[in-house]
């Protein structure tokens, strides 16, 4: 992003979190541990997808293999930079570096709610057209889909957020947060602010809300299809698959929503950033466990990948 050529200033200070030097360091390594294993949780999903043939089959474990990539993308945006952070004095990041991570923060988060939508059409076909579901979810379609979230993700902000680097910054450089949020930096324009943040509000609005529309009919016309008679037999199996779906949803979108309603007051700021971290950090590490816990063909998919490795093994000594 080329900067205009009125911004003076260079870097910003991330505040971070107020708390003691052993407060720091606690949070440094619980932060550490969790991103080492949700890193490790991801990567278990996208490996046990690829190798198995049965699941690499299935549209849901092709959108459940790419949303693990996203979220290591989408916490390795944040995390790492805030455990160094959490290590340092100062939080002092340059302003590319800053308006680079706002721009992958929004990317990704809209990559993220776009899957969460391919993933309600995949569970409503799924059940409510089981007969038509192997044609319309095919391989090609599956394709689409996933390429379509990333290129959403990723071109919606990329104007927004390149016009607000744009902006006049020619006065206090210190951001009251962990991470390059909207709200504080553009808290420090000197400028007029144009419509960038306006543009980018819409944008929001639009994705947020159209996507939390999509997701919330879907899976309300997937319950009503299993309430009837015809599904009584299956019912308990197809609702204990979309409880962890809505679960990881009711997260996503719970944690969003609460950004909009937290009142003004002297600790907006503090709970601002628990809200943050909780979406940004603890959601990455929560999803790979709701979507594989008790999931029986995860389970079978690991008893394969097992029984070929002991195979394998006894091919070697046999050799």
């Amino acid at each position: 992003m080329e900067l205009a050529n009125e911004t003076s200033v260079q870097e910003f200070i991330l505040i971070g979190f107020r708390v003691g030097q052993q407060e720091r360091f606690f949070l440094l390594i619980f932060f550490a541990i969790l991103y080492v294993l949700t890193l490790a949780e991801n990567f278990t999903i996208i490996t046990l997808v690829h190798l198995d043939a049965h699941l690499a089959r299935l549209p849901m474990y092709i959108l459940l293999s790419h949303f693990s990539w996203l979220e290591l993308c989408y916490v390795s945006t944040i995390v790492p930079r805030m455990v160094f952070d959490l290590s340092s004095p100062q939080g002092i990041i340059s302003f590319r570096d800053c308006f680079l991570q706002f721009y992958l923060l929004f990317s990704f988060g809209t990559t993220e709610d776009c899957f969460l939508s391919a993933m309600a059409l995949d569970r409503y076909l799924a059940i409510c057209h089981p007969l038509r579901y192997p044609q319309i979810m095919s391989t090609n379609f599956c394709g689409v889909l996933v390429a379509a979230c990333w290129v959403i993700g990723f071109m919606a902000f990329a104007v927004p957020v390149t016009m607000m680097s744009q902006l006049s910054f020619c006065g206090p450089n210190i951001i009251d947060h962990f991470l390059c949020d909207a709200g504080p930096i553009l808290s420090l324009v000197c400028s007029p602010l144009g419509i960038a943040p306006l543009l980018c509000q819409i944008l929001v609005n639009i994705l947020l809300f159209g996507n939390i529309f999509f997701v919330v009919l879907s899976y309300g016309v997937v319950i009503l299809t299993l309430m009837k008679p015809s599904f009584e037999g299956s019912r308990r199996k197809a609702f204990s698959t979309i409880s962890f779906h809505l679960v990881v949803v009711t997260l996503f979108y719970g944690s969003v929503a609460a950004m909009y309603i937290i009142p003004d007051g002297e600790n907006q700021s503090e709970v601002t950033k628990a809200v943050t971290l909780f979406y940004t950090s603890i959601t990455p590490f929560l999803n790979p466990m709701i979507y594989c816990l008790r999931n029986d063909q995860v389970k079978e998919a690991v008893g394969r990948l097992r029984r070929r490795k002991v195979r394998f093994q006894g091919r070697k000594m046999t050799i």
